[in-house]
């Protein structure tokens, strides 16, 4: 991406601490642990496409390689969307990788942040961008504390979660990379 180099050093590492954040989330069993690889490909995958491109340039076959494994996760993501909704928020993430490593391999280093012409913002970027603005917002609301109790009402929890089963960091995690989805997309 391109854009103010300060910035794009701080959106890297935004998304190289979510995507090694979940890396530990992938040890937790259940549905959780099993979203959190591509979770973590997705904050990796996010943190090369945002070093600035005064630092270095990827060949062309490095965004088409990308592609293809993100067109990958998206195919995992859309056979697991039955077992859990947010496989879709996976699917969705997914489909924007593909597109920004398309977009990035067809538009010179030169003229990255204007692809979209005279005609303004292209229609996916502009859905896109929606959809994770929406994302980002409904994240944010979901991070508002609430009281914990016990399943039962029964009072407060007792003993404290290990940091690859703490919900609320996951989704602060969702958070980060909805909002850096987001500056990438703006910055295309």
């Amino acid at each position: 991406m391109h854009g103010p180099v300060s910035a794009a050093w701080l959106l890297v590492a935004l998304c190289l601490a979510s995507g090694a954040y979940c890396l530990l989330r992938v040890r937790t069993r259940g549905q959780e642990g099993q979203g959190a690889a591509g979770e973590a490909l997705m904050g990796f995958g996010m943190a090369v496409m945002a070093v600035p491109a005064a630092f270095v340039t990827l060949p062309e076959a490095a965004w088409f390689a990308g592609a293809a494994a993100f067109t990958a996760t998206g195919v995992h993501a859309a056979l697991t969307a039955r077992r859990s909704p947010h496989h879709l928020h996976h699917l969705v993430g997914s489909a924007a990788m593909v597109y920004m490593c398309l977009v990035m391999a067809a538009t010179p280093a030169a003229h990255h942040g204007q692809h979209a012409g005279p005609g303004g913002l292209p229609a996916v970027t502009g859905l896109l961008l929606v959809y994770f603005a929406g994302y980002a917002l409904l994240a944010g609301v979901r991070l508002i504390p609430a009281p914990a109790t016990a399943p039962g009402g029964a009072g407060p929890v007792s003993g404290t979660p290990g940091w690859g089963e703490r919900a609320e960091l996951a989704l602060v995690c969702r958070l980060t990379m909805a909002i850096a989805m987001v500056s990438m997309l703006l910055a295309m």
